[in-house]
């Protein structure tokens, strides 16, 4: 499998120059510095041999920042994917592009996960600037897969050191000694970064595999469905702490500048058709995040 990761410094991406070095996959992976994927000359110079993978993880992802910097969002995470869809297309590689669960709006009735076909109806910057990455994705290429992923941590960094993301930040909370309040009211798919980039391998996989498959839309998110308050909660336990330090609130009493979706649970329905397997349950993947061997041995 011939592997180029753009975005290879973020967080999913070096998750997947990880688990790629652990599968032995050769890849190449490009940080900022190596590839400015917003230039139309940078990308059309990206070397790329016919049935190259490139995944795509490079994206303005700091949702309430996007709110004040909409021409940063669009330039990553609009403007970027079908660049890279046209140069694919050109060499004959193919696009495997991250995006969100923020580009859906309000819950189905009754609530059900969302399927890749529903509806979308963004409501922050960051989604709108994400779904517009897709469509221009598909336009420039149809054989684009767009693989929509939610609530990305990786807990800890790799020397130990709680990692900049919320599950990071609930385990800097708890050792802190400080109580905090957290929405209770926003249900979704929280996903473990590792866990993903092994499943985006095992679809690059498909993809080397399988030269004709087409393209299309899949949501790979870890399996279950929690509040941002569970998982505050799931953390303090996991850490040792007492998880009734985590109380609930609403999001009308913590405020953001980017309004979230209330209910962003994907389905893996449409990654299960591919033959692909389904992400791990996220309280699974938060006990191998944390070291914890299992949530009923504390």
């Amino acid at each position: 499998m011939n592997l180029v990761i753009t975005g290879a410094s973020g967080q999913l991406g070096s998750a997947l120059v990880g688990a790629a070095a652990d599968r032995g996959v050769a890849v190449r992976a490009l940080g900022r510095d190596a590839l400015d994927v917003t230039s139309p000359q940078s990308v059309e110079g990206l070397d790329l041999a016919p049935g190259t993978v490139l995944i795509n993880c490079a994206a303005h992802t700091a949702v309430d920042a996007a709110e004040s910097e909409p021409d940063a969002a669009e330039a990553l995470n609009a403007l970027a994917p079908g660049l890279l869809a046209r140069r694919c297309a050109a060499a004959g590689a193919r696009l495997v592009h991250l995006s969100t669960d923020y580009v859906f709006g309000p819950a189905p009735v009754p609530p059900r996960a969302w399927e890749p076909g529903d509806p979308t109806a963004p409501s922050s910057v960051y989604g709108r600037t994400k779904l517009a990455g897709e469509e221009a994705a598909r336009a420039a290429y149809p054989r684009t897969v767009v693989v929509r992923t939610a609530w990305v941590y990786t807990g800890r960094a790799a020397d130990g050191a709680w990692a900049p993301d919320f599950v990071g930040t609930m385990g800097r909370l708890a050792d802190g000694g400080v109580d905090p309040k957290v929405v209770d009211d926003q249900t979704g798919s929280p996903t473990y970064a590792p866990d993903l980039a092994v499943g985006l391998l095992d679809l690059a996989a498909l993809l080397s595999a399988e030269r004709g498959r087409g393209g299309g839309v899949l949501h790979a998110a870890g399996g279950g469905a929690a509040t941002w308050f569970d998982l505050a909660r799931g953390v303090f336990e996991r850490v040792g702490a007492n998880p009734a330090r985590v109380t609930p609130c609403t999001s009308s009493e913590f405020p953001r500048p980017a309004p979230r979706p209330a209910y962003s649970v994907l389905s893996p329905a449409a990654w299960a058709a591919w033959g692909l397997a389904p992400l791990p349950d996220w309280q699974d993947a938060l006990d191998r995040a944390l070291g914890a061997t299992s949530a009923t041995d504390r």
